[in-house]
């Protein structure tokens, strides 16, 4: 049984949203002047992805975006989160801006706004056009400095209609899993490229922060994280902290700087390498935030590994907790202490869970439907994590589940359905699921509320 979720402790305005990225969804990779990304060259790569599967076609989103917002409307959601491909508006990656690729972006948050839907728009997904990567990529300097400017050009066409950017989503996934540990694109493994791709994400944040409120002077910029609690395997000063450097990693390291706190100095000696630092530099990733956007969906239990590369740390599994197709841990109790944590340590003036998800099996059954009880309850279990996050004083502006529909989900292919609608890849039919159904039915009963309220 999940817990109740208190629809009465959401502000009234409360942002339902779904969320998407460019790359997992739209296809058309080699239409209207878009140029290879780095998942392009990584998914073309054999060995890669499982099953040699690519995002060539996707769920063909830039061909059927109608049909997708008019899911969006039937779902009932007030928000849509998409990214913007950085390859599909400036495919040179600096240089010219690809207009055929802005139109595409265009008539999608016109047509979003026609709706009755926010667009929630974020800069960077993590497909950095292959030029740049083939110019050094993210370890450059340079890449922080093209970033802004592609964010210059995208935010001074459509920010007198979008007001809510985040500028990187996920830098960790971009710096540790791309260039560290080898498993996302560009597939590094070296911490030498690691750690000044992770300055450079961040400084590309900043600078891309400044050139879209130069733009649109009304924005609203945030970044986004996927961040995760961290708990020790055992009560021992090994484990204990192995946690620290755990959380520093996946948390503090991500955290600190935007919030005018600089790099952890722990974690810099932990990771041995120097910082491509320049006067200002700190103080550009420190610009001021409007908001914060929380992706969670695991904890992290750790115990110390010192023969292992940095951190130095290995995942222990709780073979008692419940868990997703991805193997991955569900505790939503994990979310909340998340959402407390951001604004009692550092102050969030405003909060989204930008993403939150869950992956399981799904199949279309006999009678046409796609039953998923498992992610419906995973859904009321962290809106009820939301709720609880709110009445212990957290300012929660929305929530975005991950995902709108199923999708090329990275290293994994096709196999993990993460959406809260089906997506038949054959034939490209969307089926809405129950828990989508679920979804829409919660953001209608706090709709509801509201109204009661305001009566």
């Amino acid at each position: 049984m999940s817990d109740p979720i208190d629809l009465g402790a959401l502000p009234q305005d409360f942002a339902w949203g779904v969320a998407t990225s460019a790359y997992q969804i739209e296809g058309a990779v080699a239409e209207d002047g878009r140029s290879p990304s780095i998942w392009d060259t990584f998914s073309h790569t054999p060995g890669k992805i499982a099953g040699d599967e690519t995002g060539d076609l996707a769920c063909d989103h830039y061909h059927r975006w109608r049909e997708d917002i008019a899911l969006m409307k039937e779902l009932g959601v007030s928000a849509y989160r998409f990214s913007v491909a950085w390859p599909r508006v400036v495919p040179g990656g600096d240089g010219p801006v690809n207009r055929r690729g802005l139109d595409f972006y265009e008539r999608l948050t016109d047509a979003l706004l026609e709706a009755g839907i926010t667009p929630h728009a974020t800069l960077y997904h993590w497909d950095l056009p292959q030029v740049l990567q083939d110019r050094g990529g993210w370890p450059l300097r340079e890449t922080a400095e093209h970033f802004a400017a592609y964010a210059s050009a995208v935010a001074g066409a459509l920010g007198d209609r979008i007001e809510d950017w985040a500028t990187l989503n996920e830098p960790l996934c971009s710096a540790w899993i791309g260039h560290l540990e080898g498993m996302m694109a560009p597939g590094l493994t070296d911490i030498a490229a690691a750690v000044p791709a992770s300055y450079h994400l961040l400084l590309g944040h900043g600078l891309a922060t400044q050139a879209i409120r130069a733009v649109s002077p009304g924005a609203r910029v945030g970044i986004v994280n996927n961040l995760s609690t961290v708990e020790p395997a055992t009560s021992s000063e090994a484990d204990a902290d192995a946690a620290r450097r755990m959380d520093g990693h996946t948390n503090r390291w991500w955290l600190d700087p935007v919030h005018g706190r600089g790099f952890p100095a722990d974690m810099r000696e932990v990771y041995g390498v120097d910082l491509p630092e320049r006067t200002g530099d700190l103080d550009t990733i420190a610009e001021p935030l409007d908001w914060l956007g929380l992706n969670y969906y695991f904890p992290m239990v750790v115990t110390a590994d010192l023969a292992g590369p940095a951190p130095h740390v290995r995942r222990v599994r709780r073979l008692h907790m419940p868990r997703t197709a991805m193997d991955w841990e569900i505790d939503a109790d994990g979310l909340e202490d998340l959402l407390v944590r951001l604004t009692q340590q550092y102050g969030a003036q405003k909060l989204f869970v930008t993403e939150n998800g869950s992956a399981y099996p799904d199949l279309v059954g006999p009678d046409g439907q796609v039953h998923d009880p498992e992610r419906t309850a995973y859904l009321e279990r962290h809106l009820a994590a939301c709720s609880r996050a709110v009445r212990r004083g957290v300012p929660l502006a929305g929530y975005f589940a991950w995902s709108l529909l199923d999708n090329f989900e990275w290293a994994y292919g096709y196999d993990k359905r993460f959406g809260l609608v089906h997506v038949d890849y054959r034939t490209q039919t969307r089926t809405i699921k129950s828990s989508g159904r679920r979804y829409a039915d919660i953001a209608r009963a706090h709709r509801r509320s509201v109204s009661r309220r305001a009566a």
